[in-house]
């Protein structure tokens, strides 16, 4: 096995340091420290924000990449397979390798349409086929629905009791520090109760020693449910196909789960080309005022209005071209769709950041004209330490705001440029490529009608929990709030 590290892959690791790098610098300072602990009060971003996390340790596992060594040597020279897998496919296994002949309905036992077969007899008879995988360890199809509910609640059992162990694991390790100061609780602080079935959700926030027990019961209980579901998935995949199968016989849960891996992509990467972009060109364009500012202001009206659409697809259009003329730049077919993905996302920066320039700009002209900045320039301070020490801190919490909302809406524009053709390359799993699929499933009779459903379910919930995160963080940074409290 040797590791491999696609272009995607090595930017999401710089936004992974990135990330780390200004929690840490956040961390180190108490007003920026503020807000974030207002949204830490509000339950509904933190729920949001577990289930945002769920979708990103999925992302992340689909991002570490390997070749498996083929069985065969030549020359004594280790050859490695042109496929290139995950973490993540590793640990699903059998979705991915499970696939059948054709469409297969979710929890089904045999194939969508009657195929014509030759029966012991030897006579010509019309029939659903059984399937391969799905439910292969029936012998019969009425054992079918005590087998569902008793594997369903066996899942759910050991999903719920993985979830109580992690959530006391968290427990121990957050009360690690506190006990080793002091043995014996505070004056005024009650002794933490024994654990039992009906004070859990309280035990948990007392461990760790917290104190809104409103958001931690919320936490709790959105994370028992959670890894309840999960367990309930994780053992009936092993032996159904619980979403279906697609034309070509793959899970329909396996392509769902790896499209989550290009939605994080493009909602993510494409910020390292529209911050800096709309960072500098706005914050230049009000404070510079002049020449500069009509410069600017003429650059990003002309491109807003130039129809998005048209432009992406003649960007990509053209991007494809050159791959197409160039395969030897390209290893694997991974790789090669790869890079389509990291243009595309390249030319949803180069825009999307136009939007944000105007806001900056805006709040950049306000800030010009505020005292402090005012009596900087009369002592003689340059415009470049103007604007690192004193615009650019002022103007992040529009950036934060405008890039977490932003989101939501680069997940929606891949799923319709893929399904007009100019997204994603069509080897890449993605909602756009899985709804593509789908759209010619639902004009067929019987209509085949998992398969968008299930993307159209994975998507709305990635959206939907992060347009809520995302008006929680707006709240909290929102400055006409009242920021007095400690």
């Amino acid at each position: 096995m040797t590791p491999v590290i696609l272009w995607s892959d090595a930017l999401v690791f710089l936004l992974i340091a990135a990330g780390i790098a200004a929690a840490w610098y956040v961390r180190k300072h108490e007003h920026l420290l503020l807000p974030w602990r207002r949204v830490a009060r509000s339950r509904v971003a933190m729920v949001s924000l577990l289930v945002l996390s769920l979708f990103l340790a999925v992302g992340l596992l689909d991002t570490l990449h390997f070749r498996l060594a083929l069985p065969q040597a030549n020359g004594g020279e280790k050859v490695y397979s042109p496929e290139v897998l995950s973490v993540f496919d590793q640990l699903v296994t059998p979705l991915r390798t499970h696939t059948e002949k054709t469409y297969s309905a979710p929890f089904a036992l045999t194939l969508y349409a009657k195929e014509t077969t030759t029966d012991a007899q030897g006579h010509v008879v019309r029939e659903y086929p059984r399937l391969l995988y799905g439910g292969a360890h029936l012998t019969d199809a009425a054992q079918r629905e005590g087998d569902v509910v008793r594997r369903g609640l066996l899942g759910a059992a050991m999903g719920f009791i993985f979830g109580v162990l992690l959530l006391a694991a968290i427990s121990s390790f957050r009360r690690r520090p506190e006990s080793s100061k002091s043995n014996t609780p505070r004056s005024g602080q009650n002794p933490v109760e024994p654990l039992r079935g009906d004070n859990l959700i309280r035990w948990i926030p007392a461990c760790a020693g917290m104190t809104d027990h409103k958001v931690w019961r919320s936490i709790v209980i959105t994370l028992l449910v959670l890894s309840s579901l999960i367990g309930i998935v994780a053992n009936l995949a092993t032996v159904y196909h619980i979403l279906g199968t697609d034309k070509v016989g793959q899970d329909v849960l396996y392509l769902s789960l790896k499209s989550i891996r290009t939605g994080l992509i493009i909602g993510t990467v494409t910020t390292l080309v529209t911050l800096p972009l709309a960072l500098f060109l706005g914050v230049a364009a009000g404070y510079f005022r002049g020449w500069v500012d009509d410069v600017i202001q003429y650059i990003y009206t002309v491109l807003s209005s130039i129809p998005s659409v048209l432009l992406i697809a003649a960007a990509v259009l053209m991007m494809q071209v050159t791959i197409d003329t160039h395969p030897q730049w390209f290893t694997t077919t991974a790789s090669r769709a790869d890079l389509r993905l990291v243009f595309l996302c390249l030319i949803l920066g180069m825009t999307s950041w136009t939007g944000l320039c105007r806001l900056l700009r805006g709040e950049t002209l306000k800030l010009r004209e505020m005292e402090y900045i005012q009596a900087a320039q009369s002592f003689g301070v340059s415009s470049l330490r103007i604007l690192a020490r004193h615009i650019m801190p002022n103007v992040m919490h529009i950036v934060l705001i405008s890039l977490v909302m932003d989101f939501s809406a680069l997940v929606l524009a891949e799923a319709v440029l893929s399904y007009v053709g100019v997204g994603v390359d069509p080897s890449m799993i993605s909602f756009g490529t899985m709804i593509n699929a789908a759209r010619l499933e639902m004009g067929r009779e019987p209509v085949v009608w998992w398969a968008l459903a299930s993307a159209f379910s994975f998507m709305l919930l990635l959206v939907l929990a992060a347009n809520l995160f995302a008006d929680a963080v707006r709240d909290a940074f929102d400055p006409r709030l009242n920021r007095t409290e400690a």
